[in-house]
């Protein structure tokens, strides 16, 4: 039976070289992390896929497949493809999230774990009922406004402030987002977002593998995130960016990539 998954993605490095995949937030696409990889492919073979929803990769069947257990094991299904049988990971804000259930669903998949801006998910059946609500008026947004007006309003949250001090790498980042398929990215939101993905945090003790976790100085929800579960995973490092607020790698791209290069080959 033919896979519903038709995995787009991007790569850079020598094949010989240990493998990294990098997983891109919502509504971003594998070329959000050019330049980042661009200083990493002399010491790594650097994977970058579109997660379903996004870019150009394409998800066929019912809308089940956009959920995170089946994402998940997709990506398991395309790293075999291509012959991967361990690599290192990092993904940020909904990749973190995702690649986070990759590693306590896949570990022996997995080498060292990069999570920038990422949580374990949301803690309560309660409050994930008032996030699904929530991401349910979103996604009606993306369908009805024009992709323009969809990305000004999503940049415009307080959570992007400080993104939004950089205006030339902001306007980069949206001349990336004008192909957007609107259609897939409602779905993304609607299936995979937190109000949809099981709490994690139960489980960050089982995470065996070398973790990394990044969040901006600025982005004061996630540091506290990420303070609490560094308390649950055990051999974590936390890097605290300064003058950054949520997406770190397009805010400091080199203070990003020194952090990721020196932790992965360390």
């Amino acid at each position: 039976m033919a896979s519903p998954y038709k995995f787009h993605f991007a790569k850079l490095g020598d094949k010989a070289l240990p493998p990294t995949v990098f997983l891109h937030g919502f509504t971003g696409c594998s070329c959000d992390w050019r330049n980042i990889v661009a200083e990493l492919a002399s010491n790594f073979y650097c994977l970058m896929p579109d997660l379903p929803g996004h870019g150009q990769t394409v998800v066929e069947g019912s809308d089940d497949n956009f959920l995170m257990e089946h994402t998940a094991s997709a990506l398991i299904e395309w790293l075999d493809s291509l012959g991967v049988k361990q690599c290192s990971l990092a993904g940020y804000s909904m990749g973190g999230r995702l690649g986070l259930y990759l590693v306590l669903n896949y570990p022996d998949r997995f080498d060292k774990v990069v999570l920038e801006s990422s949580s374990a998910g949301i803690k309560t059946e309660k409050e994930r009922a008032v996030r699904r609500a929530n991401d349910k008026s979103i996604a009606e947004k993306i369908i009805t406004l024009s992709i323009n007006e969809f990305m000004q309003e999503w940049y415009n949250q307080p959570l992007f402030a400080t993104l939004r001090q950089h205006p030339k790498r902001l306007s980069a980042l949206l001349k990336d987002r004008k192909s957007v398929d609107r259609e897939g990215l409602a779905k993304s939101l609607c299936m995979m977002g937190t109000g949809m993905q099981p709490s994690l945090w139960r489980r960050l003790s089982e995470v065996q593998h070398d973790t990394l976790l990044i969040v901006g100085e600025k982005d004061t929800k996630f540091c506290k995130i990420a303070e609490e579960m560094a308390g649950l995973i055990q051999g974590v490092t936390v890097a605290v960016v300064t003058e950054a607020g949520h997406n770190v790698h397009f805010e400091k791209p080199d203070e990003f990539t020194a952090l990721v290069k020196r932790f992965l080959i360390q």
